[in-house]
């Protein structure tokens, strides 16, 4: 089952990746949208002394919006420069597609960005909104057949020590919860190898077959006061257990706890 949550979140980065560059190779036009609700009848961003850092080359570079040069980059103008206005008008910009320098400008290097304003495509958020949704029915299809050792181990990472008092129905009812609220970290949770090995450990100290310090740095055997492992440096607790309990000496103990837990 691991296996396939792993497939199933890489398919929809993938399908993320190949749709970004199939609209990438698509002209067509564009609308940008002042945030924060902005719609003054007009409403002018800097359209020259503005600047981008350039990754590849090293260094800031000076952008202008001009009317006869076929890029915002100054280092590549050609000719005497004409200066352009841009302009909202009630909060909104359509760019055409034939205005492929200012598409360019505002959607990948204008340092106001995602600040001031935001480039809306109702086709891209309806497509997210449906991946979003398809997610979710995949988490809720997964919490619908999980095993109840690894609901209550999911459940614990928000309700912590209450999990251990709820009913087998409270705990897929929070499952539940947890998968329509954030699919993709629930499929993740479920991905992870450790989570029932750490719930047990949780299970085990909580049952006093085994002890955590009052420090949370030693483990100890509960009857006999046993030093089980030390917890590393600002190392989570259950996380060091975890570790221990997959190393040879601590699969014995893991196996006894799991018995006396059953």
């Amino acid at each position: 089952m691991r296996v396939i949550f792993t497939l199933i979140i890489l398919y929809y980065i993938m399908k993320k990746i190949v749709k970004k560059e199939t609209q990438d190779r698509v002209l067509k036009d564009k609308v940008f949208v002042l945030r924060n609700n902005l719609s003054p009848l007009t409403y002018t961003i800097k359209s020259r002394g503005v600047y981008h850092f350039d990754e590849e080359k090293g260094f800031e570079r000076e952008l202008k919006y001009t009317q006869n040069q076929q890029t915002p980059f100054v280092d590549e103008f050609k000719g005497v420069a004409k200066l352009e206005h841009i302009t909202f008008e009630d909060g909104t910009l359509t760019v055409p597609k034939r205005k492929q320098t200012l598409q360019k400008l505002l959607s990948l290097y204008h340092p106001q960005r995602n600040s001031l304003f935001f480039e809306f495509d109702p086709e891209t958020q309806a497509e997210d909104e449906l991946d979003m949704m398809e997610l979710e029915i995949e988490a809720l299809n997964a919490a619908m057949s999980m095993e109840i050792d690894q609901i209550e181990a999911i459940v614990r990472t928000e309700a912590g020590n209450k999990a251990s008092r709820m009913t087998s129905k409270e705990l897929r009812r929070d499952l539940i919860n947890i998968a329509k609220r954030d699919p993709i970290l629930f499929l993740e949770l479920a991905n992870d190898e450790n989570i029932n090995i750490r719930n047990m450990g949780i299970r085990a100290v909580e049952a006093a077959i085994i002890s955590l310090s009052p420090d949370q740095r030693t483990f100890t055997w509960g009857a006999t006061n046993k030093k089980l492992v030390t917890v590393p440096y600002e190392e989570n607790p259950y996380s060091a257990l975890a570790a221990f309990f997959k190393t040879d000496d601590g699969i014995e103990i893991y196996d006894a706890i799991e018995k006396r837990l059953k």
